[in-house]
């Protein structure tokens, strides 16, 4: 509709679908028919009236549409909005009692049409209707369109006769028994729309991939398939960017299937990608990962022995810093004894972990070397660096409380109590868990810790339970060994390995001890080693802290991670959400209750390495909430003074782990190749200076008043208020607004893909029949929009009636129907679509024999 400077005006077709009365009229269905109090108060009231009538409008889109009347009539009046026949959950309604009104601020052409005012009381109940146009610079909407004379004026938000004279045509298209707006021409025809049937098919995947793995060099085919309503339009996004056909990489579509097909994969083909469909009613989108799988690289570390006694010792190392894009399945440990003039032994290609211990084939007084491969579904990786020359010596010269422990898989005991093995001896100390006390095993005077839980409730018993067997997962010199678990109702316990050295923030600080950048090196190494080791088995310890990290002995320089009761397995297909932790150590998506990753730990990891070179907290705060807010912004920075003696390597070290976006942050692999971690292998990191201790020991004086429990109400605070936030927000739940950006780049994408004139894919065909009998006239139709469609006698509309129905299905069947044709039927009918791009007719001619 063209108004004045070429502006467009459209409007919204609609039908007005007035309920019964015995369905609107609620408040007499329940009145008794007798009832002399019921027919008095009837009697006395006044049904309602519009004596001032909702009035037409044209407004320009951005501004604001209001519709008003007044009314007069008995209280209390019910009054209900409808646009387009349907109820309007958009826009301000208000009734003052006199006048009723409808506001919708910054109107967008869609808000375009009939308003509709439905009006009740106890006497009765009237309605009143009124028509509104948009006029649109620049986008088409998909409504009708009237034409309009070059006479037409539009001023100041109000129609000139000309555009009122449009509206009256429009709005009378809408009858009403209760309107009191004006009906319309009797020569007027509404163009018909296809149905929308609410049962139809809706848009979606077919049981979609979540995965697909290839092996470098060979093709792949990310293959979706779906269902819903012809024409469905698809694309494929990587990377933010709509996937286009090449040489290398093509799409292949059918009516139920997409596919995104790689001739030959390689390693930067890894990673996510997005489909998104779209057909005439809805869109959706799925998104599948890619890996192309190769080789690993080697493991990141030389194997570290450890425990060397007469015949066996134990292996420790690092995964590789890149796994080839699959998970590591195992380890190939192999040997070579460097007084003979063998080659490499293999001692096991079945190691599921990055430890082994060698228990056979060793010879007191020989030298050997080990080496390790990484394996994968792809295959063997190349050897990790050589380890040292180690010499078995004749004798074990450890203490017996340094006895190598034997890693074996605990079963809890549900028969005895711990006492019937062990003397209980002092507590050592306590948590929200319950209490910790030393034991000595009766027989073999071996000293080991018991974990008594609470166990008094289900959850409790249950968090014991899992945690013990996540410690059967965990055997690694770098962790603490749990050595055996016992039921007895309600007490439950696990005996854990004995370190007596104490926590090593602790140790640093003793006067007696020399606190340097290249010990702190060497105690992050085995930090990481012993994480490292747990990432490997899908875990996450979710409460790393400098409390967690204790010493082995009193006078050595090696550590153990405890405490895993909080620790988690991480599932690739269940994102996992948790909500504890210790504010200054938590990671951020901890505190937004996002989805933890093995990243998580990453970060805590960060922490500890910037409190033990600098004896600061990047995030302390005056409060826990300021600090959880400190960490949810990631705002930290090396303070000058802290770190002034502190090499480059060591803050780029810090500054790769405490990263906002988990994704970014360094692996623990890549971790333990970084440049400053290796300076303390290769023997480059020269660095001897004495650090400050006054810093650290007013961090670990801080650390002892804080309670637990107020840092974890301080988290849950927090976490709850993200939660309101996010449920104060007014998007909408539908599927569009889930979608990211490019996503929805990608639906306006398709939507322009979609657009087309109206064809015909079958048409009508000349048909003779009876008087008396019924014809149908059948065509198929495409197009989108939707083409309208209007039917002629010859160059007269049809209008629905008892005797002409017009059916136009979802599928694209259109058919026109004569019941009881007589010879006066007898013409050429044409069914003519029109659509945003193009107006097409087919005809054919009927005929009633006499």
């Amino acid at each position: 509709m063209n108004g004045e400077g070429g502006q467009k005006l459209y409007v919204s077709t609609f039908k007005m679908h007035i309920k019964s009365p015995s369905r609107l009229g609620t408040i007499e269905s329940r009145i008794p028919l007798k009832c002399p109090e019921t027919e008095s108060r009837l009697k006395s009231s006044e049904p309602p009236v519009f004596v001032r009538p909702l009035e037409d409008c044209c407004v320009d889109e951005g501004s604001d549409i209001v519709v008003r009347g007044v009314l007069k009539g008995s209280q209390p009046v019910k009054v209900m909005w409808l646009h387009n026949g349907e109820p309007a959950h958009f826009g301000k309604a208000s009734f003052d009692g006199k006048e009723v009104k409808f506001i919708v601020r910054e109107c967008l052409p869609e808000d375009a049409g009939a308003y509709t005012c439905l009006v009740e009381n106890s006497a009765g109940k009237t309605s009143c209707s009124a028509a509104v146009c948009i006029r649109d610079f620049e986008t088409k909407y998909g409504g009708l369109k009237f034409p309009v004379s070059s006479k037409s004026v539009v001023e100041n938000g109000k129609s000139s006769p000309t555009c009122k004279d449009e509206l009256q045509k429009f709005k009378g298209s809408s009858v009403s028994p209760d309107s009191q707006s004006p009906v319309s021409s009797p020569r007027e025809v509404i163009p018909k729309k296809r149905a929308n049937s609410a049962t139809g098919p809706v848009l979606h995947f077919e049981n979609p991939p979540q995965q697909l793995e290839v092996k470098v060099g060979q093709s792949a085919k990310l293959s979706c398939c779906f269902r819903g309503s012809a024409p469905v339009a698809s694309c494929w996004i990587r990377n933010k960017e709509e996937v286009v056909d090449g040489p290398d990489l093509w799409i292949e579509n059918t009516d139920q299937s997409t596919t995104l097909v790689i001739a030959k994969a390689e390693p930067q083909h890894t990673g996510r990608y997005t489909v998104v469909l779209k057909d005439r009613k809805s869109s959706a989108q799925h998104t599948l990962t890619l890996a192309v799988i190769e080789r690993p690289e080697p493991p990141a570390s030389c194997p570290v022995v450890s425990l060397v006694s007469e015949s066996s010792l134990v292996l420790s190392w690092s995964g590789p810093c890149y796994d080839g894009g699959s998970a590591i399945l195992g380890y190939v440990v192999e040997v070579k004894n460097q007084g003979c003039a063998e080659d490499w032994i293999e001692l096991t290609d079945q190691c599921k972990s990055t430890s082994y211990r060698v228990c056979s084939g060793l010879q007191p007084k020989h030298e050997y070397c080990f080496r390790v491969r990484a394996l994968n579904a792809a295959g063997v990786s190349e050897p990790s660096p050589v380890s040292p020359a180690v010499r078995m010596e004749q004798k074990d010269h450890k203490k017996p409380e340094d006895a190598i422990l034997e890693y074996t898989c605990v079963k809890i005991d549900s028969t005895h109590k711990v006492t019937d093995h062990y003397i209980l001896q002092e507590k050592l100390g306590m948590g929200k868990f319950g209490l910790v006390f030393k034991l000595t095993h009766k027989e073999t005077g071996h000293v080991c810790a018991g974990k008594f839980y609470k166990g008094r409730r289900a959850a409790e018993r249950e968090a014991a339970r899992r945690e013990i067997e996540l410690m059967n997962h965990l055997h690694h010199p770098k962790l603490v060994q749990c050595l055996a678990a016992y039921d007895h109702k309600p007490e439950m316990v696990m005996v854990m390995e004995f370190i007596p050295g104490g926590e090593l923030f602790e140790r640093i600080v003793d006067d007696n001890f020399e606190h340097t950048e290249l010990a702190s090196v060497r105690y992050m190494q085995q930090i990481l080693e012993g994480v490292a080791y747990i990432h490997q088995q899908k875990i996450v310890h979710l409460d790393l802290k400098p409390e967690n990290i204790v010493c082995v002995d009193t006078d050595g320089h090696s550590i153990k991670i405890i405490d895993f009761g909080l620790a988690s397995k991480i599932d690739d297909k269940t994102p996992l959400k948790v909500l504890h932790g210790t504010p200054e150590f938590v990671a951020p998506e901890v505190i937004n209750y996002e989805p933890v990753y093995l990243a998580t730990d990453m970060w805590s990891v960060g922490v500890i390495c910037y409190i033990l070179l600098s004896g600061e907290s990047p995030f302390q705060g005056d409060s826990d909430a300021e600090t959880l807010a400190l960490v949810t912004s990631a705002q930290w920075e090396f303070d000058e003074e802290s770190f002034s003696d502190i090499t480059e390597e060591a803050k780029s070290f810090i500054s790769s782990l405490l990263v906002k976006v988990p994704r970014r942050r360094m692996s623990c692999e890549e971790a333990l190749a970084h440049p400053w971690i290796a300076a303390f292998d290769s023997g480059d990191l020269t660095s001897t200076k004495s650090l400050s201790k006054e810093k650290m020991k007013r961090f670990l004086a801080r650390q002892k008043w804080k309670k637990a429990g107020k840092a974890m109400l301080a988290l849950k605070r927090m976490t709850l208020l993200s939660k309101s936030d996010s449920c104060a927000s007014p998007t909408s739940p539908g599927e569009v607004s889930l979608m990211s950006p490019e996503a929805q780049n990608a639906l306006q994408s398709l939507e322009r893909k979609m657009q087309g004139p109206p064809v015909f894919t079958q048409k009508l065909e000349d048909q003779t029949v009876t008087e008396g009998s019924s014809a149908h006239l059948s065509c198929h139709l495409t197009g989108y929009p939707d083409p309208e469609v209007v039917w002629l006698r010859g160059d007269e509309p049809l209008e629905e009636s008892s005797g002409v129905q017009i059916e136009y299905d979802e599928d694209g069947c259109c058919t026109l129907i004569l019941t009881q044709v007589g010879k006066q039927d007898s013409n050429v009918y044409t069914c003519r679509a029109t659509n945003d791009h193009g107006e097409t007719s087919c005809s054919a001619k009927l005929t009633v024999p006499e």
